[in-house]
């Protein structure tokens, strides 16, 4: 009797195998190069400039140059969007403008006046450290579209991303304004995630040993240095063309009151904005007892 069942079930699922075997074509769309097509993407050539310049926000732009894939479609045009975020979301998206491809190599450039009219803004409303991602779609002759959403990845390796490819479906602006001579004075403490201050207090920042420094050991250890003695000078580096901060590691006061030891700064980023006064500052700090506090947010005022 089991081997009459067995015989059965083996015959049904023999049938139902071949019924449902298609024999008008292939199932799979990958199992014949004629149902690919010719794609098209734009490389990198040059990047023009990433920072927006605040003081002359309308005028200063960013941008690429770029050129299309020999290999693929020819590219006819090309669609700038803007976002304030590096999400993929279109819903996020405001159109800046087209851009004909003619000739070997095309700019892709956006001025302050052209963003601030996508994101239907004032210009005058932009802010130092505020960046923007711009997404390039380009439409071929024959009405094909692409961009980072039907391009692959692939982790990091594929044509959006992949390094050897040098695609350029992306490109960035930052509002900055240059840093002057010097921004010493009185500054407001809005924010000490080391707490050597509580918000509100007032510090003093002076020049450094050096053109384009700051010495802000006037706010680490600052209103503390009575029970948190300094050891050496906190000296920030300030990239004169964009207010970019960077900090050599320093060992910076002796918090063996709090029972912590000697701390230092070992690492530094954030800005320096000459136009509006403010520092901000992310310090990653690590002590001799307990180890590493991680990164910390000094934000200063200038009075």
């Amino acid at each position: 009797m089991k081997k009459i069942i067995y015989s059965l079930v083996f015959c049904s699922l023999l049938f139902a195998v071949s019924s449902c075997k298609k024999t008008d074509g292939p199932i799979n769309p990958l199992s014949s190069i004629d149902n690919f097509k010719v794609g098209s993407y734009l490389i990198l050539d040059k990047t023009i400039n990433e920072n927006f310049n605040l003081n002359s926000i309308a005028t200063s732009a960013v941008g690429v140059t770029v050129h299309q894939f020999a290999g693929g479609e020819k590219i006819d045009r090309i669609e700038i969007w803007a976002s304030a975020s590096s999400d993929y979301d279109t819903t996020k998206w405001k159109k800046v403008k087209t851009v004909a491809y003619a000739g070997e190599t095309v700019n892709l450039t956006v001025n302050g006046a052209e963003l601030a009219t996508a994101l239907g803004v004032a210009s005058s409303s932009f802010k130092p450290g505020s960046s923007f991602t711009f997404f390039n779609r380009i439409f071929t002759k024959s009405g094909a579209r692409y961009d980072v959403n039907n391009t692959g990845t692939n982790d990091g390796s594929g044509l959006n991303g992949g390094p050897e490819y040098k695609a350029s479906f992306v490109f960035n602006g930052l509002i900055i304004c240059p840093y002057t001579s010097s921004m010493a004075g009185t500054y407001k403490v809005i924010t000490d995630d080391w707490q050597d201050n509580v918000p509100g207090d007032i510090v003093i920042i002076k020049d450094g040993p050096t053109a384009n420094t700051l010495d802000i050991s006037g706010a680490w250890p600052g209103n503390s240095i009575s029970i948190v003695p300094l050891v050496n000078r906190l000296i920030i580096k300030i990239d004169p063309a964009t207010g970019v901060v960077s900090v050599d590691k320093t060992i910076f006061e002796d918090a063996s009151y709090f029972g912590l030891g000697k701390a230092t700064c070992y690492a530094g980023s954030g800005y320096a904005f000459a136009c509006t006064g403010r520092l901000q500052l992310s310090l990653s700090v690590s002590v001799e007892i307990g180890g590493d506090y991680g990164k910390m947010r000094l934000i200063l005022q200038k009075q």
